[in-house]
Parts: C-alpha cells; sequence; structure tokens
C-alpha cells in the first residue's frame, strides 16, 4: 500500500510539469510527514552519508572536461578525421557523424553535449553538401545517444552511486556495446544512404588522413588518459575525472587555442549549473531510496517476483518495458536514481550480474534520448535543424528500430558487457 501512495505522489507533481528534482523531494517530504514515524535526525544522516561519496566528485569533472572540450574545437577536428576516413562512402558525412560522435563520446560523457558539439558543426555541412536535413538529423540524434554508453559517461556513475557498483568495472563494460552500437547505427547509415544515392566525397589521401589524425590526436588522448588510467590503477575514475578536466583545460586553451582565457568562466559557470542540478536530483534521489528501504518495497517487489515464479527472461523482459516508458517522461540521470535502487535488488536475488544490468540501463536510457515528449536529443538537434518534433520522431525512426534490436542481444548475451572487465580482472 505505501509503494502504491508513494509512487501515485511522484507521478502526481510529475504529470503538472514540475522538474523531476523537486517532485522527487516534495514526494519525499510529504511521505515523511504524514504516512511514516520515522525520526527527522536519522533523515539528516542519512542524506549527509547519501552524498558523502568520493565517486560524486567525478560527476562535475566530467561535466566541466566536456564543456571544455566542446567548446574548444576538439569536435571539428574529430569530425575532419573522420571524414578523412570515411567521407568517400555513400553517405560519407553522415558516417563521418557516427564515427565522431563516437569520439566524442568517449571524451565527453553526455549525450546531449555530443549532438551538440558534433551536429552544430557536421549538419549545416551535410545540408550543403546535398543530404536532407531530416537524414542529417536523424544520424546525429542517435548517433549522439552514444555518448551515455561509450566511457567515461556520467549516466554510469549515477549506477555506480545508486547500487555501489564498480565504476572502472562499469566504464570497461561500456567499451564493446558502445562500439556494436556504433557500428549498428554506421550500417543502417550507409544502406539508407546508398540505397538514397547520397552524396560521397572524394577519397581523402594518405597524407591527408595523417594531416586530420595529428590535429584531433590531443583530443583523442584523453580517452588514453582516463581509459588507461583507470585499467593501470594510476588513477581511481574520480581522479581519472579530474586529470580529463585539467587536461582538457589545457588542451583547449593552450594546444588548440580555440578558447581563450577570457571564455574561461562562461564555460566554468554553464558547468556549474549543470553539477548542482544533478547533485540536487542525486539528493532527493537519496532520500527516496532512503523511504524505499525503510518500507521494504524492494524487499516486497523481491518476494512479489520471486513467489510468482518469474525467472531472469521475463524479469529483464519487464525491467527493459519499465525502462522503456520511462524514457518518455523523465531524462536518464533521474530515471537511473530512481529505478536502479528497485530492480537491483531483485536482479541479485534472481542471479543478474550487477555490470550487465548497469549496461542494460544504459541502454534503455540512450532509446530514451530519442523518445517523445522528453527525449533531450530530440529536442537538441531539433534546435539546430530547426525541424519540428514530429519531424524529428519520423527522422530517427530507422536508427531507433536499431536501437531496439541491440537492445535485445545485449539484454540477453551479458557476455558482450561482461568480457572486457572480466579478462582485466576489474570483476
Amino acid at each position: 500500500m505505501s509503494s502504491i501512495v508513494l509512487f501515485s505522489i511522484l507521478a502526481a507533481l510529475m504529470l503538472t510539469g514540475m522538474p523531476i528534482s523537486i517532485s522527487l523531494g516534495l514526494t519525499v517530504l510529504t511521505f515523511l510527514f504524514t504516512m511514516t514515524q520515522v525520526p527527522l535526525d536519522a533523515v539528516a544522516l542519512k542524506l549527509f552519508s547519501g552524498i558523502e561519496k568520493f565517486e560524486i566528485m567525478a560527476i562535475p569533472f566530467f561535466i566541466l572536461a566536456g564543456n571544455f572540450l566542446t567548446h574548444g574545437g576538439v569536435a571539428r577536428r574529430m569530425i575532419n578525421f573522420a571524414t578523412a576516413l570515411v567521407g568517400h562512402w555513400y553517405g560519407g558525412l553522415a558516417l563521418a557523424g557516427v564515427i565522431a560522435c563516437a569520439l566524442f563520446a568517449a571524451v565527453s560523457g553526455s549525450s546531449p553535449a555530443t549532438c551538440v558539439a558534433i551536429g552544430s558543426i557536421l549538419i549545416p555541412g551535410m545540408v550543403r553538401a546535398g543530404f536532407p536535413v531530416r537524414f542529417g538529423g536523424g544520424v546525429i540524434a542517435s548517433s549522439g545517444a552514444l555518448g551515455i554508453l561509450i566511457p567515461p559517461s556520467i549516466v554510469m556513475v549515477m549506477y555506480a552511486i545508486a547500487t555501489n557498483a564498480s565504476i572502472g568495472a562499469l566504464f570497461m563494460a561500456g567499451v564493446i556495446p558502445g562500439l556494436i552500437m556504433a557500428s549498428m547505427l554506421g550500417g543502417t547509415t550507409w544502406f539508407i544512404a546508398r540505397k538514397n544515392d547520397y552524396p560521397r566525397q572524394p577519397r581523402a589521401s594518405l597524407g591527408e588522413r595523417l594531416r586530420t589524425f595529428r590535429e584531433s590526436v590531443w583530443g583523442l588522448m584523453l580517452i588514453i588518459v582516463v581509459m588507461g588510467g583507470i585499467y593501470s590503477g594510476l588513477f581511481t575514475p574520480t581522479e581519472a575525472a579530474a586529470m580529463s578536466a585539467v587536461y582538457s583545460f589545457v588542451v583547449a586553451v593552450f594546444i588548440y587555442k580555440d578558447m581563450g582565457f577570457k571564455d574561461v568562466p562562461k564555460v566554468l559557470l554553464s558547468s556549474a549549473n549543470m553539477s548542482a542540478m544533478l547533485l540536487y536530483i542525486i539528493t532527493n534521489a537519496v532520500m527516496f531510496s532512503f523511504i524505499l528501504a525503510n518500507e521494504n518495497i524492494p524487499q516486497q517487489l523481491t518476494g512479489w517476483i520471486i513467489d510468482k515464479g518469474f525467472g531472469v527472461i521475463a524479469f529483464l523482459v519487464a525491467v527493459n518495458i519499465l525502462l522503456l516508458m520511462a524514457g518518455n517522461f523523465m531524462e536518464p540521470s533521474s530515471i537511473m536514481l530512481i529505478f536502479a535502487p528497485i530492480v537491483y535488488p531483485v536482479a541479485m536475488q534472481l542471479g543478474v550480474d550487477p555490470i550487465h544490468l548497469g549496461v542494460l540501463m544504459v541502454v534503455n536510457m540512450e532509446i530514451g534520448m530519442l523518445t517523445p515528449p522528453v527525449g533531450l536529443n530530440l529536442y537538441v538537434t531539433s534546435g539546430i535543424t530547426k525541424l519540428g518534433m514530429t519531424d524529428m520522431v519520423k527522422a530517427v525512426w530507422p536508427w531507433l528500430l536499431t536501437m531496439l534490436i541491440f537492445l535485445v542481444i545485449i539484454t540477453y548475451v551479458p557476455i558482450i558487457s561482461l568480457w572486457l572487465p572480466k579478462t582485466l580482472g576489474m570483476m
């Protein structure tokens, strides 16, 4: 009964259009003061201990690194490198967009940032080259979703905070699924471009490819700094996030020189605003999780599922449906912080690996970035292309179908997620 009341209050507040962070906070306060006898000093203690986690510091650092790279010319150089590699194929510029999104995702950790950085440069170029604007919007909106699967990923950090899973293992678990999804999105792009005979670029010479690689290498090195540092044990994931922020600042200001010192305060302020928003959501989500645990809601759900005889297959189907529905109305960080504490105990009881569950949830979040009415990538790309939301939804459907196929594969073939972290001895 308490679970029905709790989620009814949350749903009612969200339906008013209230931001998810405030909805969570008001739900917790309403429930605390009207339906429980929990002492407030216990609430305060849980709130303090819940956000006193070293891993949380990774979030503002990764956000800062992504903002420096977005404003520092890294995206343009990655696009030039990708175009030199595959521009002569069918739909070459669009394929370059997929590759550039995958590369930028590996240094930014954010889907909207990837869409803005790559799309604002590449989509106008695709239109000038003769591509339909709807095609360009579909490619960038869907490929930008790689930003939360290919590590480092802010959403993966959120999952680790909610479940105490290893951030390093999660990052490594996202590498192979990210590459497979990028390949599948690229295959869809090539098929559509070949079918419609979209423009191809002249084949770049070996010298041109080497030149564009040299120009982009400082941005690409960030992948080695983060992933190599974590795998080698040189950095913890949080320390790697701090190093990525410092490295991104040096690259943007001193090496590429596309950003001056006068631009740094604006980037710092933008990063602080985004970090404050996410930390506020985390704070309220910690309290929401405390209420769930205090009311034994996860344990009740676990018992009900086991009593009904649900197996792993049925449970994972239910999780996918739940998360896909939530993705229509909530942004990824909120979904992860609310639903991870609920499904995690059930998954552990059924023997589902927590790292596999994390990757599965992130793939669902990617799909949610492309589904209305709250698909963030649709809004970002709509702003770049000037297309309406209806046109954007029509534009992304081939890639959205591809992502749903990938979701089925990643759900029932866990070795795709688990092979690399197991091989590296991180599990």
